[in-house]
């Protein structure tokens, strides 16, 4: 049991500030270390720290961090490209650890995670800010619950902004990504496990890069990074779910809007309107019955951060882990079936092929 809990955080850009601005916001946590090679985002990151009570270190390797010790647990914010070499150090420690998504940008990488950390004592959390969304938090509940009857099919739509900027635009690459299949939709895939509750079996995605970045020259080389895409997935139980991803379409009400139906229902929610939308069956012809509601989010938790205040929803469930006082509810092999979904989404762009799980070893 740990009262008081001591944070390091591996990487010091934006997603880590979003995690530092929602950590402030928990009586007895402090951050006491960070460990980033650029100086500017340290800066930036001891920032936003601002006043505590515990001067928080600084170290320019995750290698000086761990050597220097003194942290419960330690959040992995860095490129995706380096989080191999970031486990590796943070493994031989007894901290726990939260990975942000995706695990690791190859599939060989993420299975020695998976493995490696079915190994420890210490909590090991996959970070999948969108389970913890509030409004679908509260469309998982009534999945579960029964309300669209037997579940058949679900659909996904993310259409949103282009990849941000990030230092030395690292995220331009598939090489650094692991693509955009997996580097962005992981989130995805690990949500249709979650809901479908069985394991894919099929893939097939039509995808490309069409708009963005299109200019951009990087020591001569273009982007390579899918922008749109379509995505089918066959589970194993028969149920099938799709997605729908659009990187040049911020202007729309709504970035994510999911929907599931059923045998008896269509269930679908908002984000960030936060609308829970029920439809019934009434049969043809006959008066519509659909009832609409709103999910409220906190407004602390909405100012902290920019995923519709999942950030900090999924820190308070990860800080009890950290305690002993709840599960850990996404789990490193969450996190790797999540990779190997966006890779198997990745060759079937490529390739225009249909790819089986098997393929990969699922």
């Amino acid at each position: 049991m740990v009262s008081k809990v001591r944070i390091a955080i591996v990487g010091a850009g934006m997603m880590a500030r979003e995690h530092i601005r929602n950590l402030r916001l928990f009586p007895g946590v402090e951050i006491v270390a960070l460990a980033d090679p650029v100086v500017v985002s340290i800066d930036k990151a001891l920032k936003t720290i601002g006043d505590q009570e515990t001067e928080t270190r600084v170290h320019q390797t995750v290698e000086a961090l761990v050597a220097e010790g003194g942290f419960d647990a330690v959040i992995v914010a860095s490129p995706n490209f380096t989080h191999r070499a970031v486990l590796e150090a943070l493994f031989e420690t007894d901290a726990a650890i939260l990975c942000e998504k995706p695990l690791c940008t190859t599939l060989e990488d993420a299975r020695w995670a998976a493995h490696r950390a079915a190994g420890r004592a210490a909590p090991f959390w996959v970070g999948m800010e969108y389970r913890f969304m509030p409004p679908a938090q509260k469309f998982l509940d009534e999945l579960n619950d029964g309300r669209v009857g037997r579940l058949r099919m679900l659909s996904i739509r993310e259409h949103r902004f282009p990849f941000l900027p990030k230092v030395g635009d690292w995220n331009r690459f598939s090489e650094n990504t692991g693509g955009t299949m997996v580097e962005k939709c992981c989130h995805f895939f690990d949500l249709m496990r979650l809901i479908v509750g069985s394991e894919p079996e099929r893939v097939f995605c039509s995808g490309a890069m069409d708009v963005n970045h299109l200019d951009e020259r990087y020591d001569g080389r273009t982007p390579d990074i899918i922008d749109n895409s379509f995505t089918v997935v066959d589970f194993k139980d028969g149920r099938r779910a799709m997605l729908d991803l659009c990187m040049f379409a911020e202007g729309a009400k709504n970035q994510e809007e999911i929907a599931a139906v059923g045998d008896k229902a269509r269930l679908e929610v908002k984000i960030p309107e936060g609308a829970l939308v029920f439809s019934p069956r009434t049969g043809l012809g006959k008066p519509k019955q659909v009832q609409t509601i709103v999910i409220p989010v906190e407004a602390k938790a909405l100012k902290a951060g920019t995923h519709h205040g999942a950030t900090f929803y999924q820190l308070q469930a990860f800080l009890a882990a950290v305690r002993g006082e709840g599960p850990v509810q996404v789990t490193a092999d969450d996190g790797l079936r999540a990779v190997a979904m966006g890779l198997a989404a990745e060759i079937s762009a490529r390739e225009h092929r249909v790819v089986a799980m098997s393929e990969l070893g699922f």
